[in-house]
């Protein structure tokens, strides 16, 4: 029973592992990405909606993204939500498509990237930190009927060891963004 508690734990650490890349792919590192446009939603006939689920995204060369909406009525609501969002980016709108020039970094805007790294990265931890906290509580439990104390403390003890494993892996896919963010 422990040992499922433990490859449940494994298990929800890594999907927590698999989010913070997903929303760290969302972060602009100076090259154009369909994935900088994941966290834009746009309200379409009074729905918030993702706009990959409304336009087809090309990144015709590096600095550029173009956005073709399957709908022409929803092209108004697609600039107006990236005109909204905190990518910083100002979409050209030339009546059928989209074009979003991706200019180069500043410093400045390095130095934010970072930070919401650095934010996105604590986020990642606190889940991880959460996962250990449930799965320390189940080993508990079983504690009180199934197994011994000692069984408990070593289970403990594994699941901490498990934690540990995942902050590293946290730390390491931060410092690599980082990296990429801060590359000029």
């Amino acid at each position: 029973m422990p040992q499922a508690i433990k490859k449940n734990a494994e298990e929800r650490m890594e999907k927590a592992i698999g989010a913070l890349r997903r929303d760290l792919a969302t972060l602009r590192a100076g090259r154009a990405s369909a994935s900088l446009l994941d966290r834009v939603q746009v309200e379409y006939y009074g729905a918030m909606t993702p706009v990959a689920q409304l336009a087809n995204i090309n990144t015709p060369d590096s600095r550029t993204l173009m956005i073709q909406p399957w709908d022409k009525t929803s092209l108004a609501a697609i600039e107006k939500a990236i005109m909204k969002s905190d990518l910083g980016l100002t979409p050209a709108n030339d009546g059928s498509t989209i074009r979003i020039s991706i200019p180069p970094l500043t410093e400045e805007r390095r130095t934010d990237l970072v930070k919401m790294t650095k934010r996105f990265g604590e986020e990642a931890k606190v889940a991880v930190r959460n996962i250990r906290r449930d799965a320390n509580d189940d080993v508990k439990k079983l504690e009180k009927t199934d197994i011994s104390e000692d069984e408990s403390r070593r289970h403990q003890d594994d699941i901490q060891k498990l934690t540990d494993r995942f902050i590293v892996e946290v730390d390491k896919v931060l410092v690599a963004k980082e990296k990429e963010i801060m590359e000029v």
